[in-house]
């Protein structure tokens, strides 16, 4: 084994060295473009060269649609905003929503398919019919229609966050909801959970202790795989003007929004960042996401092929007589 594969065998978990060609480019890339998407959010004070609504610096304005420049790498918006410094500081507005929003769907869909697979009868079939109706509805509408209630469209950072957030999560619970539920209903008929029952621990303990940590796994992928919805959606409202206002926070479907008019008059570097963060962030949530549910099923896995045994000195001679 050279030097190289013992450095990847103990840095990376079994089944990512068990990936091999594209399987494996997808992920690192995946991998790659969701560490840098959370770095960025981490470290946006200190990346960006601005604050998201500065628009001057000594008393001097910065300018409407400068061109890329001294001071401004990546020029500067309709509004007078710095782009570089919008872009850096909407990565943290991402990350927040995303978080948010996943908190807000996992831990009522988790609940509720557990409650709903273990007991079956018709609180199964209230609890199933809710969740279809729900997962029914578009979910850019329903961001729509809770920003409008919540916020009455344009808010602050916190009424945007929650308007898009609790607009995510009530399309996320019924994705839980039925993983969890089908995860249930296998677990509850297993020997262990039948032995539970007859030494008499009683039905709250078998739920939590014995089912639900046996119907989870699929969670993780499922998360990786709903993080890039969010930001989309997030995106759309700001696009559509249902974000978030410019001076609580930086957004990236806003800044596209008020760059529409610059690139028809071939002011294109107002919406290349904002547009380009956007992109690569669903794409490599999208992809890690991916990546890691092709590993989690063998059908799937692809395995490198055995190198090649080179025979001994002896072997050799010994096939030669």
């Amino acid at each position: 084994m050279t030097a190289r594969r013992r450095i990847l065998s103990r840095l990376l978990p079994q089944r990512v060295r068990g990936s091999a060609g594209p399987q494996r480019a997808m992920l690192l890339t995946g991998a790659v473009l969701t560490a840098l998407l959370l770095l960025t959010a981490l470290l946006a004070p200190w990346l960006a060269p601005w604050g998201h609504a500065q628009l001057q610096d000594g008393g001097a304005l910065f300018g409407a649609q400068r061109p890329p420049g001294d001071g401004h790498p990546l020029g500067t918006t309709a509004g007078g905003y710095d782009v570089l410094a919008r872009t850096l500081w909407g990565s943290r507005t991402a990350v927040a929503v995303i978080g948010l929003a996943l908190l807000l769907s996992v831990l009522p869909g988790t609940l509720l398919g557990l409650v709903s697979g273990y007991l079956g009868g018709w609180t199964d079939r209230l609890l199933v019919g809710v969740a279809d109706a729900l997962y029914s509805f578009p979910s850019l509408l329903l961001a729509i229609l809770m920003s409008v209630v919540i916020s009455g469209g344009r808010s602050s950072l916190g009424g945007g966050l929650t308007a898009a957030a609790c607009s995510v999560a009530l399309v996320f619970v019924p994705q839980y909801f039925r993983a969890v539920r089908a995860e249930v209903l296998r677990v509850k008929g297993e020997p262990f959970v039948e032995a539970a029952r007859v030494i008499g621990t009683g039905h709250l303990r078998i739920m939590f202790r014995h089912v639900l940590r046996n119907s989870v796994r699929s969670l993780p992928l499922l998360l990786t795989l709903n993080a890039a919805e969010s930001v989309l959606t997030l995106a759309g409202l700001g696009f559509l003007g249902f974000g978030i206002e410019p001076n609580s926070a930086a957004e990236w479907g806003y800044d596209l929004n008020r760059s529409v008019s610059d690139v028809t008059s071939g002011i294109w570097w107002t919406a290349l960042a904002p547009g380009v963060a956007t992109v690569l962030a669903v794409l490599g949530i999208t992809l890690l996401g991916e990546s890691l549910n092709d590993l989690s099923d063998p059908r799937l896995r692809r395995r490198r092929a055995p190198a090649p045994v080179t025979p001994l000195p002896a072997a050799k001679e010994r096939a030669r007589a």
